[in-house]
């Protein structure tokens, strides 16, 4: 057993050369060209994947504040879309509309304040001035349509004077008569359709009026219509008609607008 073991000693150097021997081309052992190969690769990759990781890195850096700044942009539009996308409400249509230019908006369409005199001459002639500086505008005169002897008047005979007022006017005076009244008004002077009528026993009671002894003092009755745009209908030369059961103004709307525009207390008087 002692004798045999160098000999496999001696034989594995031999069979180890033999297998260079084998493998080995040209004088040069192929692991140490590799292992001479190998070496630079590895240097060379490490090398060149270095700023590759940079630059994925700063690329990757860029894409995300570029992501950011797209999704600040985006966000204003996506709530504009949001709100642009919500259905609208939908529109409640009244059956009349409202307010002063509406075709259901009440308006005072005129003002008439008449003072009779009684008799022509001197008297007619005082009261035209008193109502001329009152409203100024000219009044015009009226006649008696019938003969009374017992008050001395002859028929066709120039007895009392009236002035017409309309628009902004017709509000100013109006304002002014309802303070000589002291903002109060039966309800007794409204009729079915709108129309009121008081009185003003004397004209000094009036702002702004003052008593002129060669004048004297003297009472007038004023009448106001309350009108809705379309009323023109029936007052039109051509093709006139009539103005429809629904458009036209009751007692109680006439009353509502005069409270609401004039400040004036409307009911029955006081016993």
């Amino acid at each position: 057993m002692s004798e045999a073991t160098p000999e496999k000693n001696e034989a594995t150097p031999e069979k180890e050369a033999e297998k260079k021997e084998e493998v080995s081309m040209d004088g040069q052992e192929v692991p140490e060209l590799k292992v001479e190969k190998e070496e630079p690769q590895a240097d060379s990759v490490e090398e060149s994947v270095e700023p590759k990781l940079e630059e994925d890195a700063l690329q990757a850096d860029v894409a995300d504040t570029v992501a950011e700044a797209n999704v600040e942009e985006s966000e204003p539009e996506t709530d504009a879309d949001e709100e642009e996308e919500e259905p609208p409400e939908p529109v409640r249509r009244k059956r009349f509309l409202e307010g002063p230019r509406s075709m259901r908006g009440l308006h005072i369409g005129k003002v008439v304040i008449n003072i009779s005199a009684g008799q022509s001459g001197e008297p007619l002639e005082k009261a035209m001035t008193i109502l001329k500086s009152l409203t100024g505008q000219q009044p015009s005169t009226r006649r008696a349509k019938q003969t009374i002897r017992t008050f001395g008047i002859r028929k066709g005979e120039p007895i009392a004077c009236i002035v017409t007022l309309r628009g902004e006017r017709a509000e100013v005076f109006l304002k002014q008569a309802f303070a000589s009244i002291r903002n109060r008004l039966n309800m007794r002077s409204f009729d079915q359709q709108g129309n009121f009528a008081f009185g003003i026993k004397e004209h000094i009671d009036i702002p702004g009026q003052r008593y002129d002894p060669n004048l004297g003092i003297i009472g007038m009755d004023v009448m106001a219509t309350v009108e809705r745009p379309g009323y023109r209908v029936a007052r039109r030369r051509r093709m006139k008609s009539r103005v429809g059961h629904g458009h036209r103004v009751t007692r109680e709307e006439s009353i509502e607008f005069i409270k609401q525009s004039f400040g004036v207390e409307v009911g029955l008087p006081v016993e």
